[in-house]
């Protein structure tokens, strides 16, 4: 994002000074204006027949779409909301929810959600979607669970059955792979404005982040084992050099060059593995994701969110209702090679793709690894917390882990500097 932390801190603190008061002065629209992320132009040809029904039912109250681009998000949204121009509905994943809930930026919907409407959502995501103290803060939308997509034709050369399934498992793979063929076994950012995966990966190797009052948890003997663990693979030159200076899109570059062995990522990315690396494609296989002892594997929220300033907060929830129910969410899922929340959208996905009679090999790939996503859903959940602060603490971490990583300081004392860089902010923040 483009926006600092401390810039970031003070553009949501005005903004929550003007949400009350400019709600009062704005004049009603006839319309409902809805944002989401990145989904223009591939599924303008859905959200204008989804429209259209909507409008069918509703037709004193059209919907504006703006699609925005990822990266700017942040940006447009809290300028909407200093010229007090802000969507009724807006697409956010749930650490920038949290973070504008905690200033006041967004609606709590439970007083007008529907009675049972938490019961058509998946249990994981829906508390997902739930601030402790702001409340039911959004819905939640489509969903993406991570695979391990394996190159089979490097563990071969390595002479490896079968890729790691517990984090425990990956040290060996990793060096075997590097010894036999030269090339690496896994790659995860630690560059620290880019993926949460390392966030989650420490979770799912037992790492308790904060306890109940949001101070540091993770310096702790399991925290400072697991940061050993990162700080070791990459000390041993078993991870690329660059995780520490670029983001998790360098990873599916090196699987598309056939320079890493596994690529942690979701199955619609397989389409583009496909159409990039043709031949590399070909060799690949997805297998369920890289976990901790117990299993658990990540998924990955969208969200749909009412700010705090819409006026028309009741039919602003009604259109996040009607773009998450089974029907729009199931096609959503299908068109977009994604997961839905509803439960019952889901078992319509499982049931098409069970059905479903891929004409070519690409497509059977395709299809047998969303059967697997679609799985591995079961023993899924939101590993990292939505809390207010989440990507500073992310920030925080992932500056130590790479000074242990550069041999800068030890992991013991990268994790310690680490926990009190977050007890200072917290201790400020949550007095």
């Amino acid at each position: 994002m483009s926006i600092g932390c401390s810039r970031r801190q003070l553009l949501l603190a005005g903004a929550a000074l003007g949400l009350s008061a400019c709600g009062a002065r704005r004049p009603s629209r006839p319309e409902l204006n809805l944002w989401t992320l990145q989904l223009a132009p591939k599924f303008n040809a859905y959200f204008e027949d989804v429209l259209a029904h909507w409008a069918e039912h509703h037709p004193q109250l059209p919907v504006r779409w703006t699609d925005l681009p990822w990266g700017s998000v942040e940006r447009k949204l809290l300028a909407a909301v200093f010229a007090r121009t802000a969507p009724d509905v807006v697409n956010l994943n749930p650490p920038f929810a949290a973070n504008l809930a905690s200033k006041g930026g967004l609606s709590d919907l439970s007083a007008l959600l529907p009675a049972g409407a938490a019961d058509r959502y998946l249990p994981s995501v829906w508390q997902a979607c739930r601030d402790p103290d702001a409340g039911q803060i959004a819905l939640p939308w489509y969903l993406t669970v991570r695979l391990s997509l394996v190159n089979r034709r490097l563990l071969q050369d390595a002479g490896i059955a079968a890729p790691p399934r517990f984090w425990s498992d990956l040290p060996e793979f990793a060096r075997r792979i590097r010894e036999r063929t030269g090339r690496y076994g896994v790659f995860i950012t630690v560059v620290p404005d880019d993926s949460a995966e390392m966030l989650e990966t420490l979770v799912q190797m037992g790492v308790t982040l904060l306890d109940e009052r949001r101070r540091a948890a993770f310096n702790s003997p399991v925290g400072r084992e697991a940061f050993r663990f990162w700080t070791d693979l990459y000390r041993d030159g078993l991870l690329p050099r660059e995780v520490v200076s670029q983001g998790q899109r360098r990873a599916i570059e090196l699987f598309q060059s056939g320079e890493l062995a596994l690529a942690a990522t979701g199955a619609e990315f397989l389409r583009s593995i496909q159409t990039n690396a043709p031949g590399i494609a070909a060799v690949t296989e997805p297998h369920p994701p890289l976990t901790g002892p117990d299993g658990t594997a990540n998924v990955a929220l969208m969200t749909l969110a009412v700010p705090q300033q819409c006026q028309q907060r009741q039919d602003a929830l009604n259109l996040a209702l009607f773009l998450t129910d089974a029907v729009n969410q199931a096609r959503f899922a299908i068109e977009a090679r994604v997961l839905p929340s509803s439960r019952k959208a889901l078992e319509e996905v499982r049931v098409a793709l069970e059905q479903e009679l891929p004409s070519n090999p690409a497509e059977q790939q395709i299809r047998a690894a969303r059967l697997l996503s679609a799985k591995t859903l079961e023993r899924s959940r939101v590993l990292v917390p939505a809390l207010p602060g989440i990507k500073r603490l992310q920030k925080i971490l992932y500056t130590q882990l790479q000074r242990a990583m550069l041999r800068q300081v030890s992991s013991d004392q990268a994790l310690g500097i680490a926990a009190m860089d977050w007890n200072r902010y917290a201790e400020s923040r949550w007095p």
